[in-house]
């Protein structure tokens, strides 16, 4: 799990948006992060301390003491026990009380003996996120070191529709991976990555394609712009879900269209990861119209044409950066793999074994061999593919160190 081991403190104030937080302390367990929930009085009012408690199975704090036991709630130890604190939502009392320095509950206290980064949710109707208090406030927290998660448009408690959504659990959940898993070496590399399949038209309406979903490229953009590189994705027809800001997304269809961003975009990247499962072949004469059932000349006769060989391009057009592929074999998959590993002078191929438990088109797992150069293999156990990508990108650092 990609946050095992990290502790999260999530600090609850009293917006209706509070119900989500239910959700977000979901979400960060199943990662493996410790979390610890800290409530304002007035979120009690929205979601109940016993249901956060039970989610992150620690006590959940909202005042300086316990008053059935007197037991006292030390602000600073809390502050000093997160790797990252996360306040949402934040409403524009609480932006207002943290902007100016107030501690008037615990959960204030915390935040202003807290060590680690602080991200901040803020969640209020449309008018009052656009006031010019509350923009000020915000940009004096972000002078004060703060990441502050904007919020989203949508429709809002009080029936209107706009800008003061608070973001969705999973991009606080994104913006909390950013914090933790950040790393140096991925912030110095900017990355080429293709992924899904192409469609190679045979007419308006039908083409030649394959099943691949696009989901272990996916899954490598958004590890590898958590750990802080800039991410160039080129990504066939997918109806996975893409949403990072350090994640440039060309959309194609075609091996051409892929063939054609790659030769743009390859220059100025030190990477490349080449994941698509990109068509053979591609109809040498495409129909201006829809061939009709039955058409001798048409369906029935369909002349193929080979596709450029995109991986073999990107290795040949190198300068100094590192290119890994990917094989996905029914049969003497390490033999195949070895010798594409070879021919195309690669620095690392993943082989996929269609048939293995766990890996197939469209599943979130993955089982994956890496081979590299010198007869040398390392085999990955089953993980989901948004886990095991973490472990994949790990592995190309190694071999770049």
């Amino acid at each position: 799990m990609i946050l095992q081991g990290k502790r999260v403190l999530l600090g609850i104030t009293g917006g209706i948006a509070a119900y989500k937080m239910a959700h977000t302390v979901r979400l960060l367990k199943k990662l493996g992060a410790e979390v610890r929930c800290m409530m304002t009085p007035a979120s009690c009012d929205f979601i109940t301390p016993l249901t956060l408690s039970t989610l992150s199975q620690h006590p959940v704090a909202v005042h300086f003491h316990v008053k059935e036991t007197g037991e006292w709630h030390n602000h600073v130890e809390w502050g000093e026990w997160a790797d990252v604190m996360l306040i949402a939502p934040a409403t524009a009392n609480s932006l207002a009380k943290m902007a100016h320095g107030f501690s008037d509950n615990f959960l204030l206290a915390t935040f202003l003996s807290a060590r680690c980064k602080v991200l901040i949710a803020p969640a209020m109707d449309l008018d009052m996120y656009q006031h010019a208090t509350t923009k000020r406030n915000l940009e004096q927290l972000k002078k004060d070191g703060h990441v502050v998660i904007p919020a989203e448009s949508g429709f809002l408690a009080s029936g209107l529709l706009g800008e003061g959504r608070m973001a969705e659990p999973e991009t606080l959940v994104s913006h909390v991976i950013d914090q933790l898993l950040k790393e140096e070496y991925w912030s110095n590399q900017k990355v080429l990555i293709t992924a899904g399949p192409t469609y190679e038209a045979i007419d308006p309406v039908r083409f030649i394609g394959n099943h691949a979903s696009g989901k272990m490229g996916i899954a490598l953009a958004n590890a590898a712009a958590h750990l802080g590189a800039k991410v160039e994705l080129v990504l066939g027809p997918s109806s996975q879900p893409v949403d990072h800001p350090l994640i440039a997304i060309h959309r194609v269809q075609s091996a051409k269209e892929m063939l054609d961003i790659v030769q743009q975009k390859w220059t100025n990247c030190n990477l490349g990861i080449y994941a698509a499962a990109v068509a053979d072949y591609r109809p040498t004469n495409v129909a201006d119209i829809k061939i009709k059932k039955g058409d001798a000349e048409g369906l029935n006769e369909i002349q193929l044409t080979e596709n450029p060989d995109i991986l073999k391009w990107a290795s040949t057009n190198r300068l100094n950066q590192k290119v890994f592929g990917f094989a996905l074999e029914t049969t003497n998959g390490f033999q195949h793999a070895q010798q594409k590993l070879i021919n195309k002078q690669l620095d690392g191929i993943f082989l996929n074994v269609l048939g293995e438990e766990g890996v197939g088109f469209g599943t979130d797992t993955n089982r994956i061999h890496l081979l590299t150069p010198n007869n040398k293999m390392r085999s990955f156990e089953l993980l989901q593919k948004s886990e095991l990508a973490f472990q994949l990108l790990n592995a190309i650092k190694e071999i770049e160190a």
